[in-house]
Protein backbone atom coordinates (compact mmCIF):
# COMPACT_ATOMS: atom_id res chain seq x y z
CA UNK A 1 0.00 0.00 0.00
CA UNK A 2 2.31 2.74 -1.19
CA UNK A 3 1.07 6.27 -0.98
CA UNK A 4 0.29 7.84 -4.16
CA UNK A 5 2.63 10.91 -2.49
CA UNK A 6 5.65 8.85 -2.54
CA UNK A 7 8.26 9.33 -4.68
CA UNK A 8 5.59 11.18 -6.70
CA UNK A 9 5.31 14.71 -8.04
CA UNK A 10 1.84 15.48 -6.22
CA UNK A 11 1.17 19.20 -6.36
CA UNK A 12 0.63 21.94 -3.68
CA UNK A 13 -3.00 21.95 -4.46
CA UNK A 14 -3.09 18.30 -4.46
CA UNK A 15 -1.42 17.64 -1.33
CA UNK A 16 -3.67 20.55 0.35
CA UNK A 17 -6.85 19.04 -1.18
CA UNK A 18 -5.86 15.92 0.02
CA UNK A 19 -5.09 16.95 3.68
CA UNK A 20 -8.64 18.87 3.97
CA UNK A 21 -10.84 16.81 2.40
CA UNK A 22 -9.19 13.56 4.32
CA UNK A 23 -9.94 15.20 7.39
CA UNK A 24 -12.99 15.45 7.17
CA UNK A 25 -14.44 12.37 5.74
CA UNK A 26 -12.21 10.59 8.67
CA UNK A 27 -14.00 12.93 11.03
CA UNK A 28 -17.38 11.98 9.58
CA UNK A 29 -16.70 7.99 9.48
CA UNK A 30 -15.33 8.39 13.07
CA UNK A 31 -17.92 10.27 14.53
CA UNK A 32 -20.91 7.78 14.85
CA UNK A 33 -18.88 5.54 17.13
CA UNK A 34 -17.15 7.80 18.99
CA UNK A 35 -16.45 7.06 22.88
CA UNK A 36 -17.06 3.64 22.36
CA UNK A 37 -14.04 0.71 22.21
CA UNK A 38 -13.16 -1.52 19.65
CA UNK A 39 -15.71 -4.23 21.47
CA UNK A 40 -18.62 -2.04 21.33
CA UNK A 41 -18.40 -0.89 18.02
CA UNK A 42 -17.91 -4.80 16.34
CA UNK A 43 -21.07 -5.91 18.63
CA UNK A 44 -22.53 -2.82 17.66
CA UNK A 45 -22.23 -3.18 14.01
CA UNK A 46 -22.24 -6.70 13.45
CA UNK A 47 -18.12 -6.43 13.21
CA UNK A 48 -15.61 -3.84 12.16
CA UNK A 49 -16.63 -0.49 10.65
CA UNK A 50 -15.76 -0.44 6.91
CA UNK A 51 -17.48 2.85 5.92
CA UNK A 52 -20.07 5.25 6.16
CA UNK A 53 -22.42 4.04 9.08
CA UNK A 54 -25.48 5.74 10.66
CA UNK A 55 -26.04 6.91 14.16
CA UNK A 56 -24.99 4.54 17.23
CA UNK A 57 -28.92 4.87 18.31
CA UNK A 58 -30.77 4.61 14.45
CA UNK A 59 -33.36 6.47 14.27
CA UNK A 60 -33.45 7.50 18.49
CA UNK A 61 -30.55 9.99 17.71
CA UNK A 62 -32.61 13.21 18.55
CA UNK A 63 -32.99 12.15 22.31
CA UNK A 64 -30.53 9.26 23.44
CA UNK A 65 -27.80 9.90 25.85
CA UNK A 66 -25.02 10.58 25.50
CA UNK A 67 -24.96 11.45 21.96
CA UNK A 68 -28.20 13.81 21.86
CA UNK A 69 -29.25 16.28 20.19
CA UNK A 70 -26.29 15.51 17.55
CA UNK A 71 -27.06 13.29 14.50
CA UNK A 72 -23.71 11.89 14.30
CA UNK A 73 -23.30 9.42 11.98
CA UNK A 74 -24.81 9.55 7.97
CA UNK A 75 -21.56 10.88 7.14
CA UNK A 76 -22.22 14.35 8.98
CA UNK A 77 -18.59 16.04 10.10
CA UNK A 78 -18.27 17.19 13.82
CA UNK A 79 -16.68 20.24 15.26
CA UNK A 80 -13.25 18.75 14.21
CA UNK A 81 -14.32 20.13 10.72
CA UNK A 82 -16.04 22.86 11.66
CA UNK A 83 -13.14 23.92 13.38
CA UNK A 84 -10.48 23.41 10.62
CA UNK A 85 -13.08 25.24 7.94
CA UNK A 86 -13.29 27.96 10.65
CA UNK A 87 -9.42 28.17 10.29
CA UNK A 88 -9.11 28.29 7.01
CA UNK A 89 -11.03 31.55 6.83
CA UNK A 90 -8.85 33.23 9.13
CA UNK A 91 -6.54 32.46 6.97
CA UNK A 92 -8.27 33.45 3.95
CA UNK A 93 -9.02 37.04 5.71
CA UNK A 94 -5.11 37.35 6.77
CA UNK A 95 -3.60 36.39 4.02
CA UNK A 96 -0.43 35.62 6.08
CA UNK A 97 0.87 33.44 9.07
CA UNK A 98 -1.24 33.75 12.31
CA UNK A 99 -0.66 34.44 15.82
CA UNK A 100 -3.01 34.19 18.30
CA UNK A 101 -3.66 37.44 18.17
CA UNK A 102 -5.43 36.26 14.77
CA UNK A 103 -7.61 33.76 17.08
CA UNK A 104 -9.05 36.49 19.30
CA UNK A 105 -9.68 39.29 16.52
CA UNK A 106 -11.01 36.83 13.40
CA UNK A 107 -11.68 33.13 14.82
CA UNK A 108 -14.20 34.02 17.80
CA UNK A 109 -15.89 36.27 15.85
CA UNK A 110 -16.46 33.65 13.25
CA UNK A 111 -17.66 31.48 16.10
CA UNK A 112 -20.02 33.50 17.41
CA UNK A 113 -21.36 35.62 15.00
CA UNK A 114 -21.95 34.37 11.56
CA UNK A 115 -24.89 31.23 10.93
CA UNK A 116 -23.35 28.14 9.39
CA UNK A 117 -24.85 24.98 8.10
CA UNK A 118 -24.17 22.80 11.02
CA UNK A 119 -24.51 18.83 9.98
CA UNK A 120 -25.00 17.17 13.33
CA UNK A 121 -27.77 20.01 14.49
CA UNK A 122 -28.89 19.46 10.89
CA UNK A 123 -30.00 23.52 11.17
CA UNK A 124 -28.21 26.58 10.52
CA UNK A 125 -26.77 27.79 13.54
CA UNK A 126 -23.90 30.25 14.98
CA UNK A 127 -20.69 27.52 15.46
CA UNK A 128 -20.64 28.47 18.95
CA UNK A 129 -23.73 26.49 19.51
CA UNK A 130 -21.86 23.25 18.30
CA UNK A 131 -18.50 23.65 19.25
CA UNK A 132 -17.61 21.58 22.60
CA UNK A 133 -16.73 22.77 26.31
CA UNK A 134 -13.01 23.30 25.27
CA UNK A 135 -13.68 25.66 22.84
CA UNK A 136 -16.48 28.07 23.85
CA UNK A 137 -13.30 28.38 26.26
CA UNK A 138 -11.96 30.71 23.24
CA UNK A 139 -14.87 32.79 23.35
CA UNK A 140 -15.32 32.98 27.34
CA UNK A 141 -11.43 33.93 27.77
CA UNK A 142 -10.59 35.86 24.89
CA UNK A 143 -14.20 37.70 23.74
CA UNK A 144 -15.48 37.84 27.44
CA UNK A 145 -12.66 38.03 29.44
CA UNK A 146 -10.00 39.54 27.41
CA UNK A 147 -7.30 37.41 28.37
CA UNK A 148 -4.14 37.59 27.10
CA UNK A 149 -4.46 35.47 23.81
CA UNK A 150 -1.26 34.02 24.21
CA UNK A 151 -2.41 33.01 27.60
CA UNK A 152 -5.89 31.95 26.99
CA UNK A 153 -5.66 28.51 26.86
CA UNK A 154 -4.42 28.27 30.21
CA UNK A 155 -6.35 26.76 32.70
CA UNK A 156 -8.37 25.03 29.56
CA UNK A 157 -9.37 21.55 29.54
CA UNK A 158 -6.04 19.73 28.16
CA UNK A 159 -7.43 17.73 25.04
CA UNK A 160 -6.78 17.92 21.49
CA UNK A 161 -9.10 20.68 21.16
CA UNK A 162 -6.60 22.80 19.50
CA UNK A 163 -4.67 19.82 17.85
CA UNK A 164 -7.76 18.68 15.67
CA UNK A 165 -7.81 21.79 13.31
CA UNK A 166 -4.05 22.55 13.47
CA UNK A 167 -3.93 20.54 9.71
CA UNK A 168 -4.38 23.70 7.75
CA UNK A 169 -0.93 25.50 9.34
CA UNK A 170 1.10 22.77 8.51
CA UNK A 171 -0.34 22.97 4.84
CA UNK A 172 0.33 26.49 4.89
CA UNK A 173 4.05 25.85 5.84
CA UNK A 174 4.09 22.53 3.79
CA UNK A 175 7.71 21.01 3.64
CA UNK A 176 8.87 22.95 6.51
CA UNK A 177 7.80 20.77 9.77
CA UNK A 178 9.77 23.57 12.28
CA UNK A 179 8.30 27.07 11.30
CA UNK A 180 4.35 24.53 11.20
CA UNK A 181 5.07 23.74 14.89
CA UNK A 182 6.04 26.93 15.69
CA UNK A 183 3.53 28.75 14.35
CA UNK A 184 0.53 25.91 15.66
CA UNK A 185 2.35 26.65 19.35
CA UNK A 186 1.64 30.62 19.21
CA UNK A 187 -2.07 30.11 17.41
CA UNK A 188 -2.96 27.26 20.14
CA UNK A 189 -1.65 29.56 22.95
CA UNK A 190 -5.11 31.25 22.47
CA UNK A 191 -6.98 28.21 23.09
CA UNK A 192 -4.70 25.09 24.94
CA UNK A 193 -1.91 24.94 27.51
CA UNK A 194 0.36 21.50 28.42
CA UNK A 195 0.41 18.69 26.29
CA UNK A 196 -2.91 20.07 24.32
CA UNK A 197 -0.44 22.73 22.76
CA UNK A 198 1.94 20.81 22.19
CA UNK A 199 0.26 18.18 19.85
CA UNK A 200 -1.31 21.02 18.07
CA UNK A 201 2.51 22.28 17.35
CA UNK A 202 3.60 18.66 16.89
CA UNK A 203 0.62 17.70 14.28
CA UNK A 204 0.78 20.67 12.19
CA UNK A 205 4.70 19.69 12.00
CA UNK A 206 3.52 16.32 11.01
CA UNK A 207 1.29 17.92 8.04
CA UNK A 208 3.80 19.56 7.07
CA UNK A 209 6.34 17.25 6.55
CA UNK A 210 3.49 14.63 4.76
CA UNK A 211 3.79 17.35 1.98
CA UNK A 212 7.32 17.34 1.72
CA UNK A 213 8.22 15.41 -1.97
CA UNK A 214 9.05 11.97 -1.39
CA UNK A 215 7.56 11.94 2.26
CA UNK A 216 6.65 8.86 3.66
CA UNK A 217 4.92 7.96 6.64
CA UNK A 218 8.65 6.98 8.82
CA UNK A 219 9.77 10.47 7.46
CA UNK A 220 6.49 11.93 9.24
CA UNK A 221 7.14 10.41 12.39
CA UNK A 222 10.85 11.32 12.41
CA UNK A 223 9.98 15.00 11.77
CA UNK A 224 7.20 15.03 14.49
CA UNK A 225 9.80 13.41 17.06
CA UNK A 226 13.07 15.78 15.93
CA UNK A 227 10.24 18.01 17.26
CA UNK A 228 7.71 17.08 20.14
CA UNK A 229 8.58 17.76 23.55
CA UNK A 230 7.88 15.86 27.04
CA UNK A 231 5.53 13.37 27.40
CA UNK A 232 4.32 13.78 23.92
CA UNK A 233 7.51 13.19 22.30
CA UNK A 234 7.02 9.84 24.72
CA UNK A 235 3.62 9.04 23.89
CA UNK A 236 4.98 8.76 19.97
CA UNK A 237 7.76 6.70 20.34
CA UNK A 238 6.38 4.18 22.05
CA UNK A 239 3.09 3.64 19.60
CA UNK A 240 5.11 4.35 17.03
CA UNK A 241 7.85 1.21 17.54
CA UNK A 242 4.40 -0.59 18.34
CA UNK A 243 3.31 0.11 15.07
CA UNK A 244 6.04 -0.64 12.91
CA UNK A 245 5.11 -4.49 14.07
CA UNK A 246 1.88 -4.94 12.25
CA UNK A 247 0.73 -4.46 8.88
CA UNK A 248 -2.94 -4.50 9.74
CA UNK A 249 -4.90 -2.45 11.98
CA UNK A 250 -7.14 -5.36 13.52
CA UNK A 251 -3.78 -6.55 15.16
CA UNK A 252 -3.00 -3.52 16.10
CA UNK A 253 -5.74 -2.20 17.85
CA UNK A 254 -5.13 -3.74 21.37
CA UNK A 255 -1.15 -3.18 21.45
CA UNK A 256 -1.68 0.87 20.20
CA UNK A 257 -4.17 1.19 23.07
CA UNK A 258 -1.55 -0.32 25.64
CA UNK A 259 1.50 1.84 24.30
CA UNK A 260 -0.50 5.02 24.62
CA UNK A 261 -2.05 4.11 27.90
CA UNK A 262 0.54 5.35 30.01
CA UNK A 263 0.98 8.54 28.99
CA UNK A 264 -2.92 8.89 28.37
CA UNK A 265 -4.35 11.03 31.33
CA UNK A 266 -8.11 10.16 30.56
CA UNK A 267 -8.22 6.43 31.59
CA UNK A 268 -9.85 2.87 30.28
CA UNK A 269 -13.40 4.42 30.52
CA UNK A 270 -13.26 7.02 28.03
CA UNK A 271 -17.21 8.25 29.36
CA UNK A 272 -15.91 8.43 33.04
CA UNK A 273 -12.39 10.05 33.07
CA UNK A 274 -10.40 9.29 36.76
CA UNK A 275 -9.73 13.10 38.91
CA UNK A 276 -6.27 13.44 37.14
CA UNK A 277 -7.46 13.26 33.19
CA UNK A 278 -6.99 16.54 30.90
CA UNK A 279 -5.04 18.09 33.69
CA UNK A 280 -1.73 19.95 32.48
CA UNK A 281 1.77 17.73 33.01
CA UNK A 282 4.47 17.14 30.93
CA UNK A 283 4.94 13.41 31.64
CA UNK A 284 1.74 13.11 29.15
CA UNK A 285 0.08 13.39 26.05
CA UNK A 286 -2.97 13.39 24.24
CA UNK A 287 -4.01 9.81 23.28
CA UNK A 288 -5.30 11.27 19.71
CA UNK A 289 -1.86 11.98 17.78
CA UNK A 290 0.41 9.01 18.87
CA UNK A 291 -2.28 6.71 17.59
CA UNK A 292 -3.02 8.38 14.61
CA UNK A 293 0.41 8.47 13.04
CA UNK A 294 0.87 5.12 14.84
CA UNK A 295 -2.21 3.53 12.42
CA UNK A 296 -0.53 6.40 9.42
CA UNK A 297 2.48 3.63 10.39
CA UNK A 298 0.95 0.07 10.20
CA UNK A 299 -1.50 1.61 7.17
CA UNK A 300 2.18 2.34 5.23
CA UNK A 301 0.21 5.69 4.42
CA UNK A 302 -2.50 4.36 2.91
CA UNK A 303 -5.76 6.54 3.50
CA UNK A 304 -8.39 3.70 3.60
CA UNK A 305 -6.51 1.42 6.01
CA UNK A 306 -5.15 4.66 8.32
CA UNK A 307 -8.51 6.10 8.50
CA UNK A 308 -10.52 2.78 8.97
CA UNK A 309 -7.84 1.68 11.77
CA UNK A 310 -8.68 5.37 13.24
CA UNK A 311 -12.40 4.37 13.44
CA UNK A 312 -12.68 1.06 14.68
CA UNK A 313 -9.90 1.90 17.81
CA UNK A 314 -12.94 4.12 19.06
CA UNK A 315 -12.66 6.46 21.86
CA UNK A 316 -11.99 9.69 20.50
CA UNK A 317 -11.90 8.37 16.77
CA UNK A 318 -13.52 11.02 15.11
CA UNK A 319 -10.55 13.12 16.02
CA UNK A 320 -7.91 10.30 15.48
CA UNK A 321 -8.92 9.84 12.17
CA UNK A 322 -9.39 13.48 11.29
CA UNK A 323 -5.87 13.33 12.02
CA UNK A 324 -4.36 9.88 10.43
CA UNK A 325 -6.80 11.20 7.44
CA UNK A 326 -4.93 14.68 6.86
CA UNK A 327 -1.95 13.08 7.17
CA UNK A 328 -2.27 10.37 4.70
CA UNK A 329 -3.65 12.59 2.01
CA UNK A 330 -1.05 14.81 2.54
CA UNK A 331 1.25 12.21 2.15
CA UNK A 332 -0.59 11.79 -1.66
CA UNK A 333 -2.95 8.98 -0.47
CA UNK A 334 -6.23 8.95 -2.45
CA UNK A 335 -9.74 9.63 -0.17
CA UNK A 336 -11.82 7.29 -1.41
CA UNK A 337 -14.19 9.60 -3.92
CA UNK A 338 -17.50 7.64 -2.42
CA UNK A 339 -16.86 8.92 1.28
CA UNK A 340 -15.63 12.19 0.20
CA UNK A 341 -19.13 12.49 -1.93
CA UNK A 342 -21.83 11.26 0.54
CA UNK A 343 -19.68 13.46 3.43
CA UNK A 344 -20.08 16.52 1.11
CA UNK A 345 -23.96 15.61 0.43
CA UNK A 346 -24.46 14.52 3.88
CA UNK A 347 -22.73 17.76 5.28
CA UNK A 348 -24.03 20.07 2.65
CA UNK A 349 -20.59 20.63 2.35
CA UNK A 350 -18.19 21.82 -0.40
CA UNK A 351 -15.51 19.84 0.40
CA UNK A 352 -13.05 21.38 -2.14
CA UNK A 353 -13.69 24.88 -1.88
CA UNK A 354 -11.84 25.45 1.63
CA UNK A 355 -8.46 23.30 0.09
CA UNK A 356 -8.61 26.03 -3.29
CA UNK A 357 -9.10 28.94 -0.60
CA UNK A 358 -5.99 27.88 1.37
CA UNK A 359 -4.08 27.12 -1.78
CA UNK A 360 -4.46 30.30 -3.14
CA UNK A 361 -3.52 31.94 0.59
CA UNK A 362 -0.53 29.29 0.90
CA UNK A 363 0.96 30.37 -2.29
CA UNK A 364 0.90 34.10 -1.31
CA UNK A 365 2.02 33.92 2.10
CA UNK A 366 4.96 32.13 0.36
CA UNK A 367 6.07 34.63 -1.77
CA UNK A 368 6.12 37.16 1.19
CA UNK A 369 8.19 35.10 3.02
CA UNK A 370 10.65 34.76 -0.21
CA UNK A 371 10.32 38.69 -0.13
CA UNK A 372 10.90 38.76 3.82
CA UNK A 373 14.02 36.09 3.70
CA UNK A 374 15.81 38.28 0.82
CA UNK A 375 14.88 41.67 2.76
CA UNK A 376 16.77 39.79 5.77
CA UNK A 377 19.40 38.59 4.02
CA UNK A 378 20.39 41.89 2.31
CA UNK A 379 20.09 43.27 6.03
CA UNK A 380 22.50 41.02 7.56
CA UNK A 381 24.84 41.28 4.59
CA UNK A 382 25.11 44.82 5.05
CA UNK A 383 25.71 44.05 8.64
CA UNK A 384 28.60 41.33 8.18
CA UNK A 385 29.86 43.08 5.13
CA UNK A 386 29.61 39.79 3.36
CA UNK A 387 27.96 39.43 -0.29
CA UNK A 388 24.14 38.68 -0.37
CA UNK A 389 22.82 35.57 -1.25
CA UNK A 390 20.08 34.07 -1.73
Amino acid sequence: MTPKGEGTGSTLDERITGALVGAAVGDALGGPVEGYSPEQITERHGGRVHGIVGPWNGDGWRTARPIAPYHKGDGHVTDDTLMTHALVRVYATVRDHLDAYAVAEHLVPDLMGTPRWIPELEAEALPLQRIFLAEKWLVARLHYGHVDPREAGSGNIVNCGAAMYMAPVGLVNAANPARAYTEALDIAGAHQSSYGREAAGVFAAGVAAACAPGATPDSVVAACLALAKDGTRSAIEAVCEVAARHTDFESALVPLREAVAPYDTVGPDYRAPSLGARRPSRLHSIEELPIALGMLIVASGDYRHAVLGSVNYGRDCDSIATMSGALAGALGSEVPHDWAKTVAESSRLDLDAPARTLTEVTREIFERDVRRHRAHASAYAALTGTPCSD
